[in-house]
């Protein structure tokens, strides 16, 4: 195992990371930007390093700063977290070549999974379903060949997209010119690649992940399925494990399925396929992600799995502790994201010092967050200010605890989503389960703030 573990991340993930290197006797070393000096992460790890200014590129994303930090302080593994450089390719390998270990998966991996015309193509080969559509394109003729053959809409993305960048919908040819030429250059501004390829849209899908376990002696087992189809703008809201739709006929053969892709490249670490699941229970991949998700608690939660764990011991050549018919899923777990966010000025960030900060408890209450009171969220970083996360017996008590938790939020000094989020919960749509990635642009269509308290 690791003696010290340098973590090239900043807020509740670098935090959780820590956490788990404590309960497993390794050392950490936390970086941080200029404006991120005093955050938990900085405060709770062995040792830190300053590694720049606040603009995240000339900290966070700054290959050199992060690997001196390495060899000063005399880490020897890297944990990349989510974000900022978890799925960049070079630095995997640099961080390799540099005699370090790399907590995730292959460099190679992480470039093939990347290229999401790659990435489609391999899973095509190791049978595993596919919306139908493209390769990387190479005209636009090309495009709108192929939409002629699946029908409209279809819907543009980029190759090394990623949180909704690069992505544009069309319903005919004349919004596909348009989308293919948006697409490609949101995606050269965000990603360095315009490389776009199209793929039927699917209406009224479910976002549903797999997470899944690899090691570094060919054994691939799965965690079973989240349902992340409350989103906006493809950036996730709430997930909760199991998904409502899916029974244990269905979870299985996801499973089944995400394993064979994670077997096809030789996957070792924690990483999560994704599928669009449509109304008549077929499933299509989308991605997958070679990094720890956000999300990765509500697994935890209805498994008993630390993942974070397992993906250090994993880097560190260990076998799985466990194998798939270890895998037991109890009760039901939903996760929540409190940003820093106006829901009623168009979601906009609401950066500043958190005057008052009071975080829910009691049974089955789960609080992963880097923020206290007098804490001040940056505007160079993401809004998240907290992730709420509850385990009931069933999705009912897992719902109500959840009710009872967001009510429990106080939080001011910055505008936040609780109160949304807890109408949101509320509405008959997510009670019942008609939850689909077009779930929340519709609820948004007529939302009205409940009354304060209420």
């Amino acid at each position: 195992m690791f003696r010290k573990i340098l973590v090239a991340n900043r807020g509740e993930i670098a935090l959780r990371i820590i956490r788990a290197c404590r309960e497993l006797g390794i050392d950490t070393v936390a970086v941080h930007s200029e404006a991120d000096a005093d955050s938990l992460h900085v405060k709770f790890a062995d040792e830190s390093v300053c590694i720049g200014p606040n603009p995240s590129a000339e900290s966070y994303r700054k290959i050199p700063a992060l690997l001196a930090a390495a060899e000063i302080s005399g880490a020897d593994a890297v944990h990349p977290g989510y974000g900022f450089l978890a799925e960049n390719a070079h630095f995997a390998a640099v961080v390799q070549s540099c005699g370090l270990t790399w907590i995730g998966p292959r460099p190679d991996v992480i470039r093939s999974m990347g290229d999401k015309a790659e990435a489609r193509k391999l899973m095509r080969e190791a049978g595993v379903p596919v919306t139908p559509g493209s390769d990387l394109l190479e005209n636009p003729e090309d495009a709108m060949e192929v939409a002629r053959q699946i029908g409209y809409p279809v819907i543009v993305k980029a190759v090394a997209g990623g949180g909704g960048r690069g992505m544009r919908v069309a319903q005919d040819e004349s919004e596909l010119l348009k989308s293919i030429a948006t697409a490609g250059a949101e995606a050269e501004a965000a990603f360095g690649n315009a490389g776009v390829y199209v793929e039927k849209y699917l209406v009224n899908p479910r976002h549903v992940e797999v997470q899944i376990l690899g090691d570094k002696h060919g054994h691939v087992i799965h965690l079973g399925e989240r349902d992340c189809s409350t989103q906006r703008r493809h950036q996730k809201l709430i997930e909760e494990a199991p998904s409502p739709a899916v029974g244990a006929k269905l979870r299985k053969k996801l499973g089944d399925v995400a394993v064979r892709g994670a077997q096809k490249v030789n996957y070792d670490s924690a990483g999560t396929v994704e599928f669009l699941l449509d109304e008549d229970e077929s499933f299509y991949f989308m991605e997958m992600n070679t990094r720890i998700q956000v999300e990765h608690p509500v697994t935890e939660l209805v498994t008993g799995v630390d993942i974070v764990k397992e993906q250090i011991a994993i880097a560190a050549g260990e076998k799985l502790s466990l194998t798939q018919a270890d895998v037991v899923f109890r009760g039901h777990a939903i996760e929540v994201r409190i940003n820093a966010e106006d829901p009623l000025q168009g979601f906009r960030p609401s950066p500043g010092k958190v005057e008052f900060y009071h975080m829910p408890g009691g049974i089955g209450v789960r609080i992963d967050s880097h923020v206290y009171q007098g804490y001040t969220i940056s505007p160079h970083y993401d809004s998240l200010i907290a992730k709420v996360l509850v385990h009931g017996r069933d999705r009912d008590e897992a719902l109500a605890r959840m009710d009872r938790a967001l009510a429990e939020c106080l939080i001011t000094g910055v505008k936040t989503t609780t109160e949304f989020t807890l109408d949101l919960i509320r509405s008959e749509d997510f009670r019942t389960g008609r939850v689909t990635t077009r779930f929340l642009d519709r609820f948004l269509e007529t939302y009205q703030p409940s009354p304060s308290g209420a």
